[in-house]
């Protein structure tokens, strides 16, 4: 954490409660080692900064923040800084718009900001214009025992166009919660992502450009050939040690043979070269199909979604993007599958596909039970069929047009198993029981699809995650500017 000691009050140990701040360069962040058989994420260029605004006078009226309570609220600040590992604050106290302008020059210009609403009117005189004139993201952090107005005029910011969100909460775990939140947009646009078309889904997705000026990710394409090249060079005994690997965490291997698995495993480790040659944090591939004689590349991608790197089938940069950006806020990886059904008799909704992650809760997180299968549609190659936790709390999820995030929640009540022999569908599948499946079959896509409502994989995809994450995708729709629509 970093402290920008502006105004005296800010100054003392009482107001920063004795602890000890000291001030850090930005460091590259490092992620979890991963196991020799799987990928690691690339580095990103270094840690977040956040600036943190503790808006308000000196605490001298019953209407503002104690220097207690300034200084819990920094201790917390400094468990998150260290929980979270890519973050970086800089705090100090602004009360006009030249403290302001002082402490977001000091954080930088991609920083966005946090507020701590400190004094009944600290946020609306002096703090905020300032804020909203370089057009920074901000989370407003407000206890609502203490009085403070400022709340209130956050939404009508919010509908003057600036990209603004609320925690009005006396739980200073939101502090997180909205760290996680705001390190997403500085993290988009540092992040790369390996595509290789035809592309599916919404047309403002395929759109190398509209993707990087809406959100800030870049879009790479693979070269022609190059996969084929790289696949080439692949170790034959590091092909067969993460084949054995999969062969030996499987509950058991039913249809492919062992030669199988190994080529399965070959165009994992081309994949993993692919991704480590770009520096990229995301892959999206249309021609998967056309790569499968060679090997099957889904067991690849279940690795790579485990391993923090988004990896989506069918060209479906809608859901990539999906991925990518609940990746930086939630660090967990998300099951793209197919709208298998919607069963009003169970209050039912089926989601499947061939390749679907097993570390739903992050890359420390227990692995989700799996068979070896062959692909269902192919009927050849080697595919995962993963048995996702009953009783889980899953949302469903999808970025459309660049604008609009999707969203439903829904508990699993079942994780079928296909008897051998028998092909029906993709091999993963979940069915969740939701609040009413006759709204969600009459209002999929919220109404918000448009046209693309008629095209196949625009409609169909969703992305599912562990937990009920509804609030954290409201909070991101505020900071990037987007509308969230309940299809259920």
């Amino acid at each position: 954490m970093c402290t920008l000691c502006n105004r005296r009050q800010f100054l003392g140990a009482t107001a920063l409660g004795g602890a000890a701040l000291a001030s850090s360069s930005l460091l590259a962040q490092t992620a979890p080692a991963a196991a020799q058989s799987s990928p690691s994420p690339p580095a990103t260029t270094g840690k977040v900064p956040i600036a943190v605004i503790v808006a308000g006078k000196a605490p001298d009226r019953s209407w503002s923040l104690s220097e207690a309570e300034v200084s819990a609220l920094t201790r917390r600040l400094s468990e998150v800084e260290r929980k979270l590992g890519n973050v970086e604050f800089v705090v100090g106290v602004a009360s006009n718009a030249a403290e302001t302008s002082e402490l977001l020059e000091h954080a930088g210009p991609d920083a966005p900001v946090l507020a701590i609403s400190a004094d009944i009117f600290g946020l609306a005189q002096g703090v905020m214009p300032t804020v909203f004139k370089e057009a920074r993201p901000v989370a407003v952090f407000h206890l609502p025992v203490i009085g403070g107005h400022d709340w209130c005029l956050v939404k009508p910011w919010r509908e003057e166009g600036q990209r603004i969100t609320l925690y009005n909460t006396t739980d200073s775990g939101d502090l997180e919660q909205a760290a996680r939140a705001l390190r997403v947009i500085p993290l988009l646009r540092r992040s790369r992502v390996l595509v290789s078309p035809p592309f599916k889904g919404t047309p403002a997705a395929h759109d190398a450009a509209q993707v990087k000026q809406r959100l800030g990710v870049e879009m790479v394409a693979i070269a022609d050939g190059r996969y084929d090249a790289v696949m080439a060079t692949v170790d034959q005994v590091a092909a067969e040690a993460r084949a054995d690997t999969w062969l030996r965490e499987a509950q058991q291997l039913v249809e492919p043979s062992r030669e199988d698995v190994v080529k399965a495993a070959r165009a994992a480790l081309t994949l993993d070269q692919l991704i480590a040659e770009h520096g990229a944090r995301g892959l999206c591939v249309g021609t998967c199909m056309g790569w499968l004689p060679r090997g099957f590349p889904c067991l690849g991608f279940t690795e790579l979604n485990d391993q923090g790197i988004p990896a989506a089938c069918d060209g479906d940069m809608d859901c990539l993007l999906t991925m990518l950006i609940l990746e930086h806020a939630l660090n967990q990886p998300g099951f793209l599958g197919n709208a298998a059904g919607v069963d009003t008799s169970r209050n039912t909704f089926h989601l499947s596909h061939c390749s679907a992650p097993l570390r739903m809760e992050g890359r420390n997180g227990e692995a989700a039970p799996y068979l070896l299968r062959r692909h269902a549609e192919v009927r050849g190659g080697a595919v995962p069929e993963v048995h996702y936790r009953i009783g889980q709390t899953v949302t469903f999820t999808k970025l459309i047009h660049l604008d609009t995030l999707l969203v439903f929640t829904g508990k699993i009540v079942e994780a079928p198993t296909t008897p051998k022999g028998e092909e029906r569908g993709c091999r993963t599948e979940l069915v969740a029981q939701v609040s009413d499946a006759d709204r969600l079959l009459d209002n999929w896509g919220g109404g918000a699809l448009g046209s693309s409502a008629k095209d196949y994989y625009a409609s169909l995809h969703r992305v599912a995650y562990y937990g009920d994450q509804t609030r954290t995708i409201r909070h991101l729709g505020h900071l990037l500017g987007l509308k969230v629509v309940a299809e259920c």
